[in-house]
């Protein structure tokens, strides 16, 4: 875990409202594994000044890539920003995902803009494993595909794709995928996450989702960001910590 001042390359939009950051940041980039986030500081003189936390979207060499909405006065800041402007990045953090499990497919499932963490997971896993990606939101407009593979997608309001959640569709298409070696791995709204884990505990499916939750500290000291545990040794998790990455079996969503 770093405290780095990194440079901004490069800020796109996209899609419509979804902007994609490029940062200069090798000596955190050749940290980083799939699934964990960064906590940023937007700015140093205008309010806010607490970090925000990022999930990590992608690694290319020195560079790392986040993915966001505006969604308040801190992402609004972020969008504005240009080629050289400086950014205080507080990372790498958390546990990402395991790809070390016995598996021979995997099956990405993201809801919104839980589609964030995946890009880099797909680039990690795209030369050993078959990757299959379920992506839904409520419009066309909530989708995002951006560097995922066999994309298939739902819209609740069935504006693309599948008309129905994205969980939905995954549960429409496990039929074809019952024959494989399963590993799950999802991001999304709670409510996504619970109807997800349902469906892979009932089909003994190995999952594994990437959660969400207000944070101030990113490193577990502040203890602001718990999530209840199934385990009998510990009542709560640390999301920062302990996270943001859980096997489904592990925590109440």
């Amino acid at each position: 875990m770093l405290i780095v001042n990194s440079l901004v390359e490069e800020i796109i939009e996209i899609q419509k409202d979804i902007f994609l950051q490029k940062i200069y940041s090798p000596e955190i980039a050749r940290q980083i594994k799939p699934g964990q986030f960064l906590n940023i500081r937007v700015s140093e003189t205008v309010f806010p000044l607490l970090r925000r936390p990022f999930s990590i979207c992608d690694v290319d060499g020195d560079f790392i890539f986040i993915m966001f909405n505006i969604f308040g006065e801190g992402t609004k800041i972020l969008s504005h920003k240009h080629k050289g402007d400086s950014i205080d990045i507080l990372g790498a953090l958390g546990n990402g995902f395991n790809i070390e499990d016995d598996f021979e497919t995997a099956v990405i499932v993201a809801g919104g803009l839980g589609a964030a963490p995946f890009p880099y997971l797909t680039r990690v896993l795209k030369n050993k494993f078959e990757v299959f990606s379920f992506v839904g939101g409520r419009t066309k407009n909530d989708v995002i595909t951006f560097n995922l593979l066999n994309a298939l997608t739902a819209t609740e309001d069935g504006s693309l794709g599948y008309k129905g959640n994205v969980v939905q569709l995954f549960e429409e298409n496990l039929s074809t995928l019952k024959n494989k070696k399963l590993k799950v791995f999802g991001c999304g709204p709670n409510a996504m996450l619970r109807a997800l884990k349902e469906v892979c505990i009932a089909n003994n499916i190995n999952c594994e989702v990437s959660t969400e939750c207000a944070m101030a500290c990113g490193f577990g000291i502040c203890q602001g960001c718990p999530i209840e545990s199934t385990q009998q040794s510990e009542k709560y998790l640390l999301v920062c910590k302990d996270g943001p990455v859980f096997n489904v079996k592990d925590v109440i969503i």
